[in-house]
């Protein structure tokens, strides 16, 4: 019991300076993950989406709007089922969207942002790190006002990533990501808390 003892009492001195290089070590793979530029937050995509709930020349006015807004031509969506209460039929036209990449995708996120004052409930983001909302008017958005076009609501949804994501989508060599290099939702809040000055609200 004694030589125990003596032997545990020796070990002391070692095990604490152990633990204290495996928190210096630590905390230096913390510093290189921050300072990796593989680990930077980017917009991947922004998808605008206008749902009118119908065909005809409410849903051509709508394309107008996102065309205008973007400078893209933007794709019309069908329905996927028959709704008799909504009058909308399978394959019909009901609805038009649009997907923006780059600085003008940016450019108009910042746009849609500052119409909602930079303030974004929690539960706009995902687990996966991504989030959207919506705007009830467009004309927010610096586009003059038509009579002709009329004044519409629109959804935001931006998709955020890392680079080397593409590894999953690509032709050859395809690979799986791993789960480290995917993004949070507090990640994804923080992002938009230091990238826009944005506040999140408990909603």
């Amino acid at each position: 019991k004694q030589w125990y003892q003596r032997r545990v009492r020796g070990l002391c001195p070692l095990l604490a300076r152990g633990s204290t290089i495996a928190h210096e070590m630590v905390v230096k793979q913390n510093a290189d993950k921050s300072a990796n530029p593989m680990r930077d937050i980017k917009i991947h995509k922004l998808c605008l989406n206008i749902c009118v709930g119908e065909s005809g020349d409410r849903l051509t006015r709508a394309a107008k709007v996102l065309e205008q807004l973007t400078g893209q031509q933007p794709v019309f969506s069908k329905a996927r089922l028959t709704i008799r209460s909504f009058s909308i039929r399978r394959n019909e036209k009901i609805a038009v969207h649009c997907t923006v990449r780059g600085p003008k995708a940016e450019e108009i996120l910042e746009k849609g942002l500052k119409v909602r004052e930079y303030e974004l409930p929690k539960s706009c983001f995902s687990s996966m790190g991504h989030f959207g909302f919506g705007l009830t008017e467009h004309i927010d958005l610096g586009i003059k006002y038509d009579p002709g076009i009329g004044i519409y609501g629109m959804d935001f949804y931006v998709v955020l990533g890392r680079a080397g994501n593409r590894v999953k989508y690509r032709r050859r060599c395809t690979n799986t990501v791993g789960r480290s290099h995917h993004i949070s939702k507090d990640e994804a809040q923080k992002w938009f808390q230091t990238k826009f000055d944005g506040v999140l609200m408990n909603r």
